[in-house]
């Protein structure tokens, strides 16, 4: 793919850093809307298949206003309501990066430091211990370090997830309900029963587990950006949510993001299905979801609902280095830093399996609850290109060095049934090279 600054960047030292931005902008090609035919053609296709009862997506580019596509309905039933804009989905991990951006905030503003140990705001984590025998027994040793703010934002802490981890320490976390996350009123009546009642009480029982391997030393998908919230709401000395409602959500406009969907937005809830060979089934009816009710406390990684509309705002921001319609959330540099490879010195990203929401291939590190491009893609995403994906289908992603981002909202497990992922990356980028 060939689109280029072009000229302005001669211009880097003589123009202040909005002129130059400016600049940059208006030298490229920009591509309008309407002349994305492959990402819409992606949005029919996948209704008219019948790969999803409905869809829909957001892509942006440059300071034009997104390009938000919606198409079916929010569920399998013939009465279902249309799928829009503002439909309601879970987005499961994508809630990871917001969590994120939430520590880097505290980061920025000196509350935080990333190689800062959390025994700092939970004494619990000073003496943890490692595995030695993980297939068959808890026996553990003296971990060789601590547990830093870089290594719960990396998934390098060491810690588990339930989703990944095995054997008796999976047992561990189920029976005392480090299970962050909810999939229906059936599954949550049994997890709500040992779940802590607080991000307190999250991170202070999770830290008497035993770890799966010595801090900073490799990569593994775990609770760490759930333990990372309970960090941000010690440091920040206030409730995680209302942290994120008033530093990212508000400010951004963002007002269809909840961890409980309130009465007044349950009908824009689209049912989450499961795939049973070629089959669809409800898994969590919209009308009865259990994201209608409270959760045990706000799951940092995994716990948002929200519409396509408003996780693009979340993207534009992050497309613009910290800064959307006006309204600065973190500075430039802050920005850079929270989607740059943050991962310690000597560890690799890992491919996970795509039910998890991530992605990972060569030349690919991990930043701030995302992972990051290393490398331009031929023909596709450019180097620092940061995102997640959620367990239930969903993807996001921004791709500051060539000023493009997009979200992909569907609702069904397993994510892997039809590759979204892959197609809207293809479509896009397919597109912008006309």
């Amino acid at each position: 793919m060939r689109w280029m600054i072009g000229t302005a960047m001669m211009t880097a030292a003589l123009l202040p850093a909005p002129a130059l931005a400016q600049a940059v902008r208006q030298s490229a090609p920009q591509p309008a809307a309407t002349q994305l035919p492959s990402v819409r053609a992606l949005v029919d296709t996948y209704v008219a298949e019948k790969r999803t009862p409905g869809i829909a997506v957001a892509v942006g580019h440059d300071d034009a206003a997104p390009l938000l596509l919606a198409k079916g309905r929010i569920g399998t039933g013939a009465n279902a309501a249309a799928a829009t804009p503002d439909t309601l989905w879970r987005v499961y991990s994508m809630t990871k990066p917001i969590t994120g951006i939430a520590a880097m905030i505290l980061v920025e503003e000196g509350k935080l430091k990333l190689d800062q140990p959390i025994s700092d705001f939970f004494p619990a984590y000073k003496s943890m211990k490692v595995l030695t025998d993980p297939d068959n027994s808890l026996a553990s040793r003296p971990a060789a370090r601590e547990i830093t703010v870089r290594h719960l934002l990396t998934h390098t802490a060491g810690l588990g997830y339930n989703i990944i981890t095995k054997g008796p320490l999976l047992k561990e976390y189920e029976r005392l309900g480090i299970v962050p996350a909810a999939l229906n009123r059936q599954t949550e009546a049994q997890g709500k029963a040992v779940r802590p009642k607080s991000l307190k009480e999250f991170a202070e029982r999770t830290a008497t587990l035993p770890l799966i391997a010595d801090p900073g030393t490799k990569w593994s998908y775990s609770i760490g950006l759930d333990v990372m919230a309970a960090v941000v709401e010690a440091a920040a000395k206030m409730p995680f949510e209302r942290f994120v409602q008033t530093r990212i959500f508000d400010p951004l406009g963002m007002k269809s993001s909840y961890w409980q969907v309130p009465a007044s937005a349950a009908a824009r809830l689209a049912d989450n299905n499961a795939w049973v060979g070629d089959n669809l089934v409800p898994l969590d009816p919209g009308a009865t979801s259990v994201f209608l009710d409270a959760p045990s406390f706000p799951y940092g990684g995994a716990g948002l609902v929200m519409s396509v509309r408003d996780y693009d705002r979340f993207l534009d921001m992050l497309q613009h280095y910290g800064t959307a319609g006006g309204v600065r959330i973190l500075k430039p540099e802050t920005a850079r830093l929270a989607m740059s490879n943050l991962l310690p010195t000597g560890v690799s990203y890992t491919r996970i399996d795509a039910a998890t929401g991530g992605s990972a291939g060569p030349n690919t590190g991990f930043g701030a609850g995302g992972s990051v491009l290393l490398q331009d893609v031929p023909g596709g995403p450019g180097a620092g290109t940061y995102g997640w994906g959620g367990a239930a289908g969903t993807i996001a992603f921004v791709d500051p060095k060539k000023r493009v981002r997009a979200a992909g909202m569907v609702n069904y497990f397993p994510a892997e049934k039809w590759p979204l992922r892959s197609d809207i990356i293809k479509a896009l980028y397919s597109d912008l090279k006309r």
